[in-house]
């Protein structure tokens, strides 16, 4: 039950001890199966060039770059991502391979607010528990500075991507009409967000996933992310 003023309305929590957390500063989030390095045009994009043109160009379908005509073309954005103030791009890296971007976006620290996106996984990358492990250290590193809610958004047309918001416990909030517009065509926006009150049980679920008991010796999941209890 919200608490209530003076005046017998409801009001939201208290934030008097909340403090706003600092803006992202790039560092090396490492994992078990894969490391998140800050993207640097001049030491990534050639490896990262060659990971995704290995890819259908369907990976670009709803992405607002790609596909890349050439490794420069991808530099080039490497280094426009990197000159906004809130953004921060990561390259995902495993057995030393260069294999995927995904970035922090429209960072607000005042706020306390951070979205995921720009996800652009090599096949190699695609669907393996490195992925997975990719996405909770960005949002097990979010929730840690002291950001409140972290978001993810896509094309409200792009299944692959509200399936995945959804196994990884994001939360589906509604969908934008006309939100923005990009490649010539429209977009409606389906938002999604996990908040810091639910991500220490969620985040739970993750590494119980993410635990090497989980996988045989195939490397066949024994459990689903769906079959876990969250909370488990």
């Amino acid at each position: 039950m919200a608490p209530t003023n003076d005046h017998g309305q409801p009001i939201g929590q208290d934030l008097a001890g909340w403090t706003p957390p600092d803006p992202i500063t790039p560092i090396t989030l490492q994992g078990r199966t894969v490391v998140l390095e800050p993207a640097h045009r001049m030491q990534h994009t050639i490896p990262l060039f060659h990971a995704l043109r290995a890819g259908e160009d369907s990976l670009w379908t709803y992405m607002p770059w790609g596909p890349f005509q050439d490794a420069a073309e991808l530099g080039q954005l490497i280094d426009r991502l990197n000159g906004l103030e809130d953004w921060v791009p990561y390259v995902a890296i495993v057995d030393g391979n260069v294999c995927g971007l995904c970035c922090y976006l429209r960072i607000d620290p005042p706020g306390g607010v951070i979205e995921i996106g720009g996800i652009s996984w090599a096949p190699s990358l695609q669907r393996t528990p490195a992925a997975t492990e990719a996405i909770h250290l960005l949002i097990d590193h979010a929730f840690a500075l002291g950001y409140r809610r972290v978001e993810w958004k896509c094309d409200a047309l792009n299944e692959p991507s509200r399936q995945a918001a959804e196994r990884f416990g994001f939360t589906y909030e509604g969908t934008f009409a006309k939100a923005t517009h990009y490649k010539g065509r429209n977009r409606d926006t389906a938002w999604f967000a996990i908040v810091d009150d639910d991500w220490p049980k969620l985040g739970a679920r993750m590494r119980t996933w993410l635990d090497p008991a989980n996988f045989d010796e195939a490397g066949r999941q024994r459990r689903r992310m769906s079959e876990l209890l969250i909370g488990s």
